[in-house]
């Protein structure tokens, strides 16, 4: 069998250049190993620890933060550390006058998460909305707002588009969640808020790790993790993640993805660092679950729920193929011990080949209309920035500064002659009787392009010991055009000098335990009208939303807690009586978010989070009023661990999370009706033949509960069903 024949099989081929920067890697692995036999390892580590604290507050140097797994236990919202703000800079949760969520790997590894809603499962602010090994895996709603999935989604702080992308979260050393409007630290983007992907990088420790997974129905994985220092004083740094899984999913489908992450380091001066990181992806899955629509249907309850893994709703003719590619390269330089310049270029690629139906719900007894559609699609973004971060004093006033500029050009192309028909009638307890099935490869054609230019700063100032205030503000000038078929430009969009702004003020009411107000704007990329609206084709301006935010956040050795009070005004666009597709009035959303966790006895951990929701749609919206779609009122959520006294190394655990009634479209006559889930499982640390071995085994949704899932607005889809997932790993 030749080279091709086998990158074929294994659906995996890797560019070039990281085809050598890997072998690269895994000869400097060996070249390190080679060497700690030989016993210069000893050597070499506390060289690498010292330099890598030298340079803290670099990106490959974070991991170093998570000291110890007993030290995250002790801090469960891990509130100290550092998280990406963007144009903040680098803060911890502590400091950051924002309601933000961090999930470290190994939380993700305990609990097997298997999709975006999985990961912040214990955050009552998030919202599930997706089925895994489908183009809405990464849908989820926070604070009843959408995350933007053309915006919303970054890598290391670099942007992507995620639409029908899982991460592997085998790679991640841990995901950030900024909630809300995030305009001022990254530009536009829906007011939802921001998830940042953080990979693992180059630890000053030697990291060699296998892992093999089972899921249901009969998924196997294998994940491969491989780090190393060398080079003189063990400056320069690699590391590697491999995640292959393949086999038959929980609704009959079949998946296959490879990915492999790549992240190296340089520390060539004691002030000047360098890095550079590659992610590639390749996901093929079949056996689609389709999305429910409901803006034909008069009935005001939905129909009896069914099992999100049933096969009864479609077949392996329906599927989902994606590419990414991600490449970044940057420099940090310690210009003075209170000043940095950072500077760092990404190029990101997405692709898919999607095949998938839509259903359009008929009555309360299951009938639908299956159409179908068929296309490929395509996106590219080129990002850039270089920021500036430190600190001066004018008189008794200290300043904490962080001065930028960024540069980002996004295209996005679609199919040509991508199909969307209608195949037939059916039930949803019945069999789907169609089948359509479609290579790839489709001609596409560039149907829109994008540029951001913007120069940001930021000042917090400290007045006293315990008051401060920030004020930030980012000055973006932006152009988005959109072309016709043949290439010819559609209609364009030009504003310079637009001002998105954010200001705070915090108290210490002890060194730990932060108050703060904040108030912060986005904006998000106007519409291009569909053709089923009287001014069909036309370009809307960008639309502004705002911020208010009071909120708390307390960590201690043997609890932490936060809370927020909050108001999000976003800007709306919908159809008026004339079908012309127009922006007027507002959406708003007012709650209250809060969560702890603590640390009872030895072997204890207790956390809950809850959120209440008010929402409604005002000032000229058709639907004045009414509950806004897709925001449920109250969600809670929980979780228990518990270290086993009596078998040294075995914790068990359980998670619950209640969703309210959720909304399913504006008009405010459907709801899903509420929901608990319940998930529980176990991880047993131990020692065989001379290595660390950790067992893992996960049971998601217990009960089997069945529940209508709200996933966009008038779309719904049924739930994950209950699956069991096994893992073992093994460290050498």
């Amino acid at each position: 069998m030749n080279n091709q024949d086998t990158q074929r099989r294994t659906g995996l081929t890797l560019p070039r250049p990281l085809q050598i920067a890997a072998w690269l890697t895994f000869a400097a692995a060996a070249q390190s190993s080679l060497a700690q036999t030989a016993g210069s390892a000893n050597a070499a580590a506390p060289a690498a620890a010292s330099s890598a604290a030298t340079s803290s507050g670099t990106e490959h140097a974070l991991p170093a933060v998570n000291v110890s797994a007993s030290a995250e236990a002790d801090s469960p919202l891990h509130l100290g550390i550092p998280v990406s703000t963007g144009a903040l800079g680098s803060r911890s949760q502590l400091e950051t006058p924002f309601s933000t969520t961090v999930v470290t790997g190994e939380d993700l590894a305990d609990r097997q998460v298997n999709k975006l809603g999985d990961v912040f499962a214990g955050d009552a602010s998030v919202t599930d909305n997706s089925n895994a090994y489908s183009a809405w895996a990464t849908y989820i709603t926070i604070r009843g707002l959408p995350v933007d999935w053309q915006n919303g989604f970054r890598i290391d702080g670099n942007p992507f588009i995620s639409y029908g992308i899982t991460m592997p979260y085998d790679n991640l050393e841990r995901v950030e969640l900024l909630k809300g409007a995030g305009g001022f630290m990254y530009g536009f983007a829906q007011p939802g808020g921001v998830v940042n992907y953080v990979t693992k990088k180059p630890d000053a420790r030697p990291v060699t790790s296998f892992d093999f997974g089972y899921r249901m129905d009969g998924v196997l994985s294998q994940h491969a993790d491989l780090s190393r220092r060398f080079g003189p004083d063990g400056m320069f740094g690699a590391r590697i993640n491999y995640t292959h899984e393949e086999g038959k999913t929980y609704n009959a489908g079949d998946i296959n993805r490879n990915s492999v992450a790549l992240a190296l380091d340089g520390q060539l001066t004691r002030d000047l660092d360098v890095y550079a990181n590659a992610i590639y992806q390749q996901s093929r899955s079949s056996g689609q679950t389709p999305a429910i629509y409901t803006g034909s249907y008069t009935a005001t309850s939905l129909p009896a729920t069914i099992s999100g893994g049933t096969n009864l709703l479609g077949g392996t003719d329906q599927h989902l193929n994606t590419n990414l590619q991600l490449y970044t390269a940057g420099v940090r330089y310690q210009i003075t011990p209170d000043w940095t310049f950072n500077t760092s270029a990404s190029y990101s690629k997405s692709a898919r080949d999607r095949n998938e139906s839509t259903l359009t719900l008929l009555n309360q007894a299951g009938d639908y209309s299956d159409s179908r559609w068929n296309g490929d699609e395509g996106h590219q973004d080129i990002y850039w920035q270089g920021m500036f971060e430190g600190r001066l004093k004018t008189g008794p006033f200290t300043h904490q500064l962080a001065l930028g500029a960024s540069w980002q050009h996004q295209t996005n192309d679609y199919s040509s002659v991508s199909k969307y028909f209608t195949l037939g009638d059916g039930n949803l307890y019945q069999p789907n009787p169609w089948r359509y099935y479609s290579g790839s490869g489709l001609e596409t054609y560039r149907a829109s392009e994008i540029t951001q230019k913007a120069l940001f700063a930021s000042d917090t100032i400290q007045l006293t010991n315990r008051w401060s205030i920030l004020a930030g503000v980012r000055y973006t000038n932006y152009a988005q055009d959109s072309y016709n078929i043949d290439g010819s430009l559609a209609s364009s969009y030009r504003q310079n000098g637009i001002l998105t702004p954010t200001f705070a003020l915090m108290y210490k009411l002890e060194p730990n335990t932060n108050l703060y107000a904040s108030y912060v704007e986005s904006l998000e990329q106007g519409a291009i009208v569909g053709s089923i609206y009287a001014n069909g084709g036309a370009l809307l301006r960008p639309l502004r939303s705002r911020q208010y935010e009071i909120g708390i956040k307390s960590e201690h050795e043997r609890w932490s807690a936060n809370a927020a009070l909050f108001r999000i005004e976003r800007a709306a666009a919908y159809a008026n009586d004339q079908n012309v597709y127009v922006q007027d009035g507002n959406s708003i959303y007012e709650g209250i978010e809060a969560g702890g966790s603590v640390r009872l006895g030895r072997g204890w951990q207790v956390a809950g989070d809850v959120m209440l929701l008010d929402t409604w749609y005002a000032k000229g919206q058709a639907y004045n009023g009414q509950r806004v779609a897709g925001a449920p009122q109250f969600v809670a959520a929980a979780r228990v661990t518990y270290d086993v006294p009596f078998v040294a190394g075995l914790q068990v655990g359980a998670d619950a999370k209640y969703t309210g009634n959720t909304e399913v479209r504006p008009a405010g006559n459907l709801e899903t009706g509420g929901y608990m889930l319940v998930n529980i499982g176990a991880n047993y640390m131990t020692r065989l033949g001379g290595h660390d071995v950790t067992l893992r085994a996960a049971i998601d949704n217990l009960t089997n509960r069945r529940y209508w899932m709200y996933q966009y607005s008038d779309y719904i889809g049924p739930g994950d069903p209950r699956t069991v997932s096994l893992n073992a790993r093994i460290d050498f």
